[in-house]
């Protein structure tokens, strides 16, 4: 354990040095987003109407492929601080063979179900049409994403940040480079529209991919992944779900979010469903450090916990959430501030229903984000200790118990612009119940960790 830098670093010292990686990987991901919305909005509205149409389908493939590797990451962190690397190298080749599993479900999905559930969703021609063949090439073509997120987990387990963000940029700097070029069909390339932001996203997703395999495998690393030589034991795959399913579970909430939201919104103008595609991007800008942070925390996290540390496990935990809450409280004030000009970005055409109905929106959500610092690392602890279902729990409440059926009846008896009342108010309430259970989980586990074993 000495040897390895997230049993002896310095605390403070070794969350920046293990979270600024994957902090800047997630801010150009959210450029990314950005980017992508910002070129498709410039084909048309509706344009960027079907692909928020599509969003919540790649927030499921994105929540399969991290919930999955969030699961092998805290796998690895406790077996590595544990000292059983053994049991490591065995969680991390689990672990990359089911990427491949995740990737199957979808392929069947992009090739059977796009256009139905285009259809589900509107019944404009063109959004149907353009959304059923961006959503199969990106369905079909996840293999990329699976693979290289699987890869990135492994990884980072292990302390090693800046190879996994070096992937990141390679694809996301690929894919906006992409857009403009294969949308608008620039130099010797054919004019693509939405298919060509389709073709981009896979493209960056390729390459991301190709670069992750041959770092995983040309070069040493704390964990070994073996693609021969080894037999297939469902134990260990039950241990990688045990973290990982919960977290699949609590991030596909968010795409049922999503999905409920747009069919709340859809009843009053499809333009309300573009400004909720615009505030899925912007908020990236937000959310996404908060997330890299996460990334940098958990396995530092899991290893003091398999170490029996609980001094620098909380230690971890509160300097981590000092961390999210100052970001959290810089997008708020952004949000405050800016949403006309937030919104201008993404409103080529000037419409002023957009403004109407956007600037209210984006200051009414972004209260969210503030307690939203202390979900998202008290979440951590949980799934760094192997409590996943306790993040599960909070998600349930904070987006189907509570924000749906708010924002629906607010709507209803009040109108637009209370629907995004459901967001602050949801969160609200998640937060309480975080409080209750992560005092029980202190008192009955994390506060005699340690305690016996020197």
């Amino acid at each position: 354990m000495s040897e390895n830098k997230m049993g002896t670093m310095p605390v403070g010292k070794l969350i920046v040095n293990m979270s600024w990686p994957a902090i800047l990987s997630m801010l150009l991901q959210a450029l990314y987003n950005v980017v992508d919305s910002f070129f498709v909005s410039k084909i048309s509205e509706a344009a960027l109407t079907a692909i928020t149409y599509i969003f919540p389908v790649q927030m499921v493939m994105i929540s399969v492929a991290v919930g999955t590797g969030v699961g092998i990451n805290s796998l690895i962190s406790r077996r590595l601080g544990a000292g059983r690397q053994e049991e490591a190298d065995l969680a991390a080749s689990h672990g990359y063979r089911l990427s491949f599993f995740s990737w199957s479900i979808f392929l069947v999905f992009g090739i059977f179900l796009s256009g139905p559930l285009m259809n589900l969703m509107t019944d404009t021609e063109y959004i149907i049409e353009e959304g059923t063949i961006y959503l199969s090439i990106v369905t079909i073509g996840s293999v990329f994403l699976f693979v290289q997120i699987s890869t990135e987990k492994i990884l980072q387990a292990t302390g090693n940040m800046v190879m996994p963000m070096i992937c990141s940029v390679i694809g996301a700097v690929t894919n906006i480079v992409l857009d403009p070029v294969l949308i608008f069909g620039l130099g010797p390339f054919p004019q693509m529209g939405i298919t060509g932001a389709a073709v981009a996203t896979i493209t960056g997703q390729f390459l991301s991919m190709v670069l992750g395999q041959y770092i995983l495998f040309a070069r040493d690393h704390k964990v070994r992944v073996r693609l021969r030589g080894w037999k297939w034991q469902p134990a260990i795959a039950r241990d990688i779900y045990a973290v990982g399913f919960p977290s699949i579970l609590m991030q596909c909430i968010a795409s049922v979010l999503q999905f409920g939201m747009n069919m709340i919104l859809n009843t009053f103008t499809e333009t309300a469903v573009a400004v909720m595609g615009v505030y899925g991007r912007l908020q990236s800008f937000v959310f996404m450090p908060v997330f890299g942070l996460n990334q940098g925390v958990l396995p530092i996290m899991g290893f003091n916990y398999g170490a029996r540390d609980k001094k620098r496990l909380m230690e971890t935990y509160k300097k981590g959430f000092a961390l999210a809450f100052a970001i959290m409280l810089a997008g708020f004030i952004v949000f405050q501030m800016f949403p006309h000009q937030l919104l201008s970005i993404f409103n080529d055409s000037g419409n002023p229903e957009m403004y109407e109905i956007g600037v209210p929106a984006l200051r009414l959500i972004s209260i969210c984000f503030l307690p939203a610092s202390y979900g998202i690392m008290t979440s951590s602890v949980f799934q760094a200790t192997g409590h996943g279902f306790l993040s599960l729990w909070s998600s349930l409440i904070r987006q189907l118990v509570c924000v749906l059926p708010i924002a629906y009846i607010f709507g209803r008896v009040f109108g637009l612009n209370y629907v995004w009342l459901g967001f602050p108010l949801a969160e609200i309430i998640g937060t309480a119940y975080l409080i209750i259970t992560f005092t029980h989980l202190y008192r009955k586990e994390l506060k005699h960790l340690g305690e016996g074993t020197k």
